[in-house]
């Protein structure tokens, strides 16, 4: 009746960097169980199987889901209550509240993760909270798209934070031994593409933002079909 429904955002990227994993590891998509993480001041979350998007952690706005740089991600809708209640507030300044003042921004203050890396390795505590939270939230997520796929092939690491920060993807990957992702150290640090251990049995990847090339390629298609067509309509007319 109100047109609500689970949207989910980042879409053209997340559909762009599982196909390159694919690529990547020269096995059609449709063979594979992939997880995307796109990670940046934005954040979302979305699980491939069978070559299509089965569940994203984004929903009818960008405000659900992960912590990200200032939207709070998932949250008791209960809370909105309170906050009118306690505070006054309007729909209006809840809204502006959840989006632009709150995530990494509310917990610590600042939205970059670089900076907020280096202030909780010099000791700063509400940066060390940031952080824990935030990677939590994403290793909440893997585990919950895990479980819905019964299982998982590859984890993808892209977005500014997940292509950029070896702190971030080390911290998440940490705790996802137990699904047999085991992640190579050096490889990590150095930014390589596929950087999961030798004996580990999730590939774990990094790979750029594309979403240009993403557009590019999905025009081309759309081009080149409805070419095809036009030119059988014109020959079945001649």
């Amino acid at each position: 009746k109100y047109k609500i429904r689970k949207y989910g955002f980042h879409g053209i990227n997340h559909s762009y960097v599982a196909n390159e994993a694919a690529k990547i590891l020269a096995q059609p998509l449709h063979a594979l169980k992939v997880i995307t993480c796109h990670l940046g001041n934005g954040c979302s979350i979305t699980a491939w199987e069978q070559g299509k998007s089965i569940d994203t952690s984004m929903g009818l706005t960008p405000l659900e889901g992960l912590v990200m740089g200032s939207r709070c991600g998932d949250l008791d809708p209960a809370i909105v209550l309170y906050l009118m209640d306690e505070l006054g507030l309007t729909t209006s300044e809840v809204t502006d509240l959840l989006n632009t003042r709150s995530g990494l921004l509310g917990l610590c203050g600042n939205n970059d993760m670089r900076d907020i890396i280096a202030m909780a390795e010099s000791g700063e505590e509400r940066s060390q909270v940031a952080i824990e939270v935030f990677v939590h939230r994403v290793q909440k997520y893997v585990g919950a798209f895990v479980a819905a796929m019964n299982g998982v092939d590859v984890i993808v690491f892209t977005g500014g934070i997940g292509e950029n920060s070896p702190y971030i993807r080390h911290r998440v990957a940490a705790n996802l031994g137990y699904l047999g992702a085991n992640m190579d150290l050096e490889k990590n640090d150095n930014g390589e593409i596929v950087f999961s251990s030798d004996n580990s049995s999730v590939t774990l990847m990094t790979i750029p933002a594309n979403e240009e090339m993403a557009i590019v390629q999905q025009t081309y298609s759309i081009l080149a079909k409805s070419m095809k067509t036009l030119v059988r309509k014109s020959k079945v007319k001649s």
